[in-house]
């Protein structure tokens, strides 16, 4: 361990990015007669792992507390995934196997699940990327009948797997108390969408649920989001760039605002959302949970931040609100004032491209001079072209009492490019007075040789470690 510049751990193997190689393996395997305490180990970002998996399991009986096994991005093998089911007879404990990244699994999982017997202890299961077929679907659908503890599923960026969705989902009644289920782009289609429905009833602890980047659901909420109001500990609901339609809207409205646990919603990249948001945002209200509030790109006009604004003076949680490239809220950032003097959680705001004028960012330093914002820590103002020089330079005038403030954005578009004018002294005269700033963006704005020597030296002269993205 020593030698590959980590800290020794009895309990946890951590060998992660050590660039290892077959003869390390076997060193590796050597030492597991030594490490009856044994309780983790992590070869994860090691590509050399692949084909070399065997010497390894085979010793694996001399760690049977193993409870944590993890092989994402090791270009496992057909070999190796015959291995590490014929392992799972050894390590009756594990408790969570992460195979993510690998895609020669793809076609193979049922090396594996065939392996798995009653009794099985795995909890978290993570298959990330891994180019899963429809026939590793229905193999997976096998093996949720003998982990009935299985508490986390991820299938993510899987986009074949769609199709043997329906008979995953007339499975995932045997895993009661699964609490995450990622199936972030996976090609699911609408009959897909309602078989998953269906399922729901059975899931009552789930915690996080994830369909995000399906295109093809768009359409399907209207007929399948019945069971979806019944999840009431859900705490994460992410539908990005799923295509909502107008109809799904409806139905979304409807039931949203029933899941009284939830605490952060994502609706980004889902144009639809703007044309029959007002439901649904005015009844934000009825989730004072709510901390993280996602709804960049979403096409929403003034009517539709208007309802946001209004709902989200009942949100004394929130703590991240995210509403860039909406072109409308240029203009109109007042009205969130309410909101925003009310938001004393508030650490994340994003306003990238949302057309912002200088009399928004006159509004941000305002509030933060009268005492508000208090614990903002990230700022994004980037891709809005059309403030002022005039308007920078009130705004970096006020920067310095964001006291809490970690990052800041300010980078122009890629088509753009601006001379940075003369409001360039007073940030920096803002940064001296921002310890917590980390890092600041700052690209596509173009600094003049006396500027680039003032940034550069910046660091230096006043002692900090701020990482400028120009």
């Amino acid at each position: 361990m020593e030698k590959l510049g980590k800290k020794p751990n009895s309990k946890n193997l951590d060998l992660n990015n050590c660039a290892l190689n077959a003869a390390d393996i076997t060193e590796l395997a050597s030492l597991l007669p030594f490490l009856p305490e044994l309780e983790e180990i992590s070869l994860s970002w090691n590509s050399c792992v692949g084909g070399t998996l065997r010497a390894l399991t085979v010793h694996l009986h001399h760690v049977n507390l193993l409870k944590v096994l993890r092989l994402n991005s090791c270009r496992l093998t057909a070999e190796d995934v015959i291995s590490l089911g014929e392992a799972f007879e050894i390590v009756s404990q594990l408790e969570e196997l992460d195979l993510s990244w690998n895609s020669n699994i793809g076609g193979k999982l049922s090396l594996l699940t065939k392996k798995l017997r009653e009794g099985c202890k795995l909890k978290c299961l993570k298959i990330t990327d891994c180019n899963l077929t429809a026939k590793d679907g229905e193999s997976l659908a096998e093996m949720l009948n003998v982990i009935p503890n299985l508490e986390v599923l991820d299938l993510s960026i899987n986009k074949n797997i769609g199709c043997s969705m329906k008979v995953i989902a007339q499975d995932l009644k045997n895993v009661p108390a699964l609490k995450e289920l990622n199936l972030h782009m996976c090609g699911l289609k609408q009959d897909s969408l309602q078989g998953l429905d269906t399922a729901l009833q059975h899931l009552a602890e789930l915690r996080k649920l994830d369909i995000s980047c399906n295109r093809e659901i768009g359409g399907g909420f209207k007929d399948s989001a019945a069971h979806l109001a019944s999840l009431k500990n859900l705490e994460v609901l992410d539908l990005h760039q799923c295509s909502v339609t107008e109809e799904d809207m409806t139905v979304l409205s409807q039931v949203i605002p029933l899941l009284s646990s939830l605490q952060d919603l994502n609706l980004s990249s889902n144009k639809n959302v703007g044309v029959s948001s007002d439901p649904l945002l005015g009844r934000l209200r009825f989730l004072p949970k709510l901390r993280s509030v996602t709804i960049s790109n979403c096409g929403l006009g003034e009517e539709s931040l208007s309802s946001l604004a209004e709902a989200a003076l009942h949100l004394p949680e929130l703590e991240i609100l995210d509403l860039s490239w909406n072109k409308c809220v240029g203009g109109n950032l007042k009205l969130l004032l309410g909101a925003l003097k009310l938001a004393t959680e508030i650490q994340v705001l994003r306003l990238s491209s949302c057309n912002l004028e200088a009399e928004d960012l006159a509004l941000l330093t305002s509030l933060r001079q009268d005492g508000h914002l208090a614990r903002l820590q990230k700022l994004d103002l980037s891709y809005n072209s059309n403030i002022s020089d005039e308007g920078w330079a009130v705004f970096c005038q006020g920067l310095g009492a964001f006291k809490e403030l970690s990052e800041l954005d300010v980078s122009l578009r890629p088509s753009s490019c601006r001379d940075c004018g003369p409001w360039f002294s007073e940030l920096l005269a803002a940064l001296t007075q921002l310890p917590a700033l980390a890092e600041l963006g700052m690209q596509r704005w173009a600094l003049s040789e006396s500027q680039r020597k003032q940034m550069e030296g910046f660091n230096q002269d006043n002692k900090r470690n701020i990482r400028f993205d120009c």
